[in-house]
């Protein structure tokens, strides 16, 4: 593989996993557990493999490839392909994808090892990994959604996996309807630029998006490139999880840890930053667009980190860490740092996969119990785990040398130096939010690994209060056959097998070393042509004259406001969490209100179900009555029926039976059809 890359290669990319999939799927009572686990592996195993080669040659020999694989269909001029294209961009998002996947099957076999449907979620893990390397790879808006709705299409299947628990049912469907809404949007985009430039493929595309600037939307004097890109920014906000679409994503919890970690970290809710990377020249053809986007990223960063700070369930601390991770790429986006935000993509995909499979870890030592306010103390009996979760939360809160730091700080100061309207706004909150995310960072390892052994003062099982008694469900349906784990009996932890503690090393180690690339990805040309900057947003230029390599930007680092503010809130949470445990529950106590909202997670679910499901009855129960029963019953049926009967009744008075009486009748209507004749005649 030299400059140019081979298609049947890339195309075993994605079909690896695709049939790892469909022989775990189909033939998962033929293959069995082992074979399951080990068709699927070794097609992630081949992908990534594979992903690896393509990454060396784009990086190192310049490799590009923009090409039909197969043309489907044609529709006039229209042309509906499936294609790769594959750059700098791309071979990032293939590796990252790839590698946390793979680890993420390994992790599985561990963590679902006596679950009855082992068979099948190894299926929805390997085609999960399928629909996203088909997403990444495209090179054309068509197979860009039919990616994007397969992912969430598999993710509904995931995040439910366990079925009979109505909880899981309620945050499938959530999952499922948010992502609908903005899908909606997304599809609304996609047939804005199919209308006006005539094309699905990307290059030719971006060669007409200049000319989406001469127009406005009809009937309006919006830009019709302004509203283009708005539209999917919006599919980018469901799959992201940006405010206020962001509900869906805490609560896809109720799935398994090792789907938790591969939805968060480096498959589903990476897809919208991706797709605004990607759509890089359109975006940057409109100011009010980037101008969105940069304040709706920062609003999720700030406002989503304050409720990781309440939350017990260790898995949602993880899981509204990652909303705050994706404000602060989406924020990137908006200050045109486009590098900048994949640069954190692909960091923070290594770092919360560590958080996210060392919270799985720690249920499974802790026999599937998720509240932290029952752990404590456990670094001594988990040491691997603790070492590895103490890595990720390093890296999560920005401290040098971690991948993290180089990452979150190339964003702050591209935000700093921005000049899209609201970049003032964002950098105050993402600034803020850097104290808040040394904070939670370190109240998880604090809370969960020091101070008392609290899993011997109580039950397992008993209320958790606070809305976070949701657990893993692991081993809690009795549907599913799982044996107790010795919940009635005392939580003796000890460290997970190799399985799962070998995934947590491997990504450890990028986690501390990834951030070392930030001088060839960021500043070194890596992305070449995949991303397009105006010259008038020059935040990424400027930063690049300014960087003088990995410890000049260590120390450097070392001096600004966003390490001081990282290092206090971990200080912060050390003092409460360890030297004053008992300051937590009196601050809670004095906030009051503050607090509740904290918890009530500012009352969007309160209000989703209030107004959205609410008046989703509320409209079913109108069309119900009014249409249904009032309408199309009473009117239309039983009023046929009335009128038939009435007419009926009426011609019955006719109908006597007595010839006399007919010929009477006749009679009379001669007479009146004569009458009729003669007067117009």
């Amino acid at each position: 593989m030299s400059a140019s890359l081979n298609p049947n290669l890339l195309l075993a990319v994605p079909l690896a996993p695709l049939a790892g999939a469909v022989i775990a799927g189909l033939f998962g009572k033929t293959v069995g557990r082992r074979g399951a686990h080990a068709i699927t592996i070794l097609g992630v195993l081949v992908s990534f493999i594979i992903s690896a080669m393509v990454l060396k040659s784009v990086a190192v020999d310049g490799a590009r490839f923009n090409a039909t694989v197969y043309e489907w269909m044609t529709l006039g001029g229209l042309k509906m392909e499936i294609g790769f294209l594959v750059d700098g961009l791309t071979a990032m998002m293939m590796c990252v994808v790839t590698f946390v996947s793979l680890m993420v099957h390994i992790y599985t076999i561990g963590y679902m090892e006596e679950d009855p449907g082992y068979q099948r979620f190894f299926s929805y893990i390997s085609l999960f990994t399928f629909s996203m390397l088909m997403l990444v790879m495209s090179n054309n808006f068509l197979q860009l959604f039919f990616g994007w709705e397969a992912v969430g299409l598999v993710s509904y299947l995931l995040i439910g996996f366990w079925y009979t628990r109505p909880t899981a049912i309620f945050a499938n469907m959530k999952a499922f309807l948010v992502n609908r809404v903005g899908d909606f949007g997304f599809i609304l985009g996609i047939g804005l630029i199919v209308t006006y430039a005539g094309t699905l493929n990307y290059a030719e595309a971006f060669a007409r998006a200049p000319e989406l600037t001469k127009w406005t939307l009809p009937g309006t004097d919006w830009l019709l490139i302004t509203v283009t890109c708005i539209c999917l920014f919006i599919g980018a906000m469901g799959k992201s999880a940006q405010f206020p679409l962001h509900v869906w994503l805490p609560d896809s919890m109720e799935g398994p840890t090792p789907i938790s970690a591969l939805i968060h970290a480096a498959t589903m809710v990476t897809a919208g930053i991706f797709m605004v990377s990607r759509m890089s020249p359109l975006f940057e053809l409109s100011q009010a667009a980037l101008s969105f986007v940069i304040v709706i990223g920062a609003i999720t960063a700030f406002f989503m980190a304050l409720i990781a700070i309440v939350q017990t369930d260790i898995k949602r601390v993880v899981a509204y860490s990652t909303l705050s991770q994706l404000g602060y790429m989406t924020t990137a986006l908006g200050a045109s740092a486009y590098s900048a935000a994949m640069f954190h993509l692909a960091t923070h995909a290594f770092f919360k996969a560590v958080l996210f499979l060392g919270a799985g870890s720690v249920i499974i030592a802790m026999h599937h119990e998720q509240d932290m306010r029952r752990m404590g103390g456990l670094r001594k009996y988990m040491p691997i785990t603790y070492l590895t979760v103490l890595i990720g939360a390093l890296a999560n809160a920005g401290l040098p040398p971690f991948a993290g730091f180089f990452s979150k700080d190339s964003i702050i100061e591209a935000v700093h130096l921005a000049t899209t309207p609201g970049a003032g706004f964002a950098y105050a909150l993402i600034l803020a939010g850097v104290f808040v995310g040394g904070f939670y960072s370190f109240r998880l390892v604090f809370f969960a690994f020091h101070g008392k052994e609290r899993f011997r003062q109580a039950p397992a099982h008993d209320s958790h209060g606070g809305g976070h008694a949701v657990h893993d469900a692991h081993g809690h349906d009795d549907a599913h056959g799982h044996d107790d784990h010795g919940h009635h009996g005392p939580v003796e932890p000890k460290e997970s097998p190799w399985v799962v503690t070998l995934p947590l090393i491997l990504l450890a180690i990028p986690a501390i070393a990834a951030g070392w690339l930030i001088g060839p990805v960021l500043y070194g040309g890596y992305f070449g042509g995949a991303i397009f900057i105006a010259p008038e947003h020059p935040a990424i230029a400027t930063m690049a004259e300014e960087f003088h390599g990995v410890l000049g930007m260590i120390a450097h680092g070392l001096q600004t406001p966003p390490f001081w503010l990282a290092l206090a809130g971990a200080a912060t949470a050390g003092y409460l969490y360890l030297l004053r445990p008992e300051l937590p529950a009196v601050i809670k106590e004095k906030s009051g209100v503050l607090a509740r909202i904290l918890e009530e997670k500012y009352g969007f679910d309160r209000f989703n179900d209030w107004f959205f499901a609410g008046g989703a009855r509320l409209l079913g129960r109108g069309l119900w009555k009014g249409g249904d029963q009032g309408l199309i019953d009473g009117v239309a049926v039983n009023g046929s029926a009335k009128v038939v009967g009435w007419v009926a009744s009426l011609v019955r008075l006719f109908q006597s039976g007595y010839i006399y009486q007919y010929a009477f009748s006749m009679i009379i209507g001669v007479f009146v059809l004569l009458t009729l004749w003669l007067n117009r005649a």
